[in-house]
């Protein structure tokens, strides 16, 4: 991975080393899990795995989230939307604190989603293969995958770790400001 750089310090090391471990752990899933989903659902028809709770149903998804279409270009597009989301989260990457697990584990499950996504992307003009669902009663969710299941889980913790550190800092203002104001040699705004 690019992460991956033998001239890096032990501390940036054992960052790379985390973040990549789970980018290739939810890439191995994922694309393993279709593999087998592929060779072994019979195309349309639901298998029930858990009562009518949860089923296994194999399609391929040329479209964007939920079987949202883009058009012809859907693919290239969706490609190309995960390609500059990756390159945004390899910035924050670079920022993030090898302390900070909980978010290099939100980027990490991102990442290995929408490269797990990608690739099938690259490799079918069929779409994304998709086989897990949900249901109950009339409802029946969208069918998914692996890498959908991290990227979502990634990003709601991705989301939860952003929203705490603002909390932190909107908390840590006033005390900064009162410190401030408490030190006479600190310049002053008028």
């Amino acid at each position: 991975m690019m992460f991956l750089n033998s001239e890096l310090d032990p501390q940036s090391r054992r960052k790379a080393f985390y973040f990549s471990g789970i980018v290739l752990a939810v890439l191995l899933l994922d694309l393993v899990s279709k593999e087998l989903a592929s060779r072994g659902l019979p195309p349309g028809e639901q298998v029930p795995v858990v009562g009518d709770y949860f089923s296994l149903l194999f399609i391929e998804n040329p479209g964007v989230a939920f079987g949202i279409s883009l058009g012809p270009h859907g693919q290239w597009v969706m490609i190309a939307l995960s390609f500059l989301a990756l390159l945004a989260l390899g910035a924050m990457y670079r920022t993030t604190a090898e302390s900070d697990r909980r978010r290099l584990l939100a980027m990490a499950l991102i990442w290995g989603g929408a490269i797990g996504n990608m690739v099938d992307r690259f490799r079918s003009t069929r779409g994304v293969v998709d086989f897990l669902v949900f249901q109950y009663k009339d409802w029946q969710s969208p069918v998914f995958n692996v890498a959908d299941v991290a990227v979502t889980s990634g990003a709601i913790l991705l989301a939860l770790c952003l929203w705490q550190d603002e909390s932190r800092l909107a908390l840590a203002a006033p005390v900064r400001e009162r410190r401030r104001d408490a030190d006479p040699t600190s310049p002053t705004t008028s």
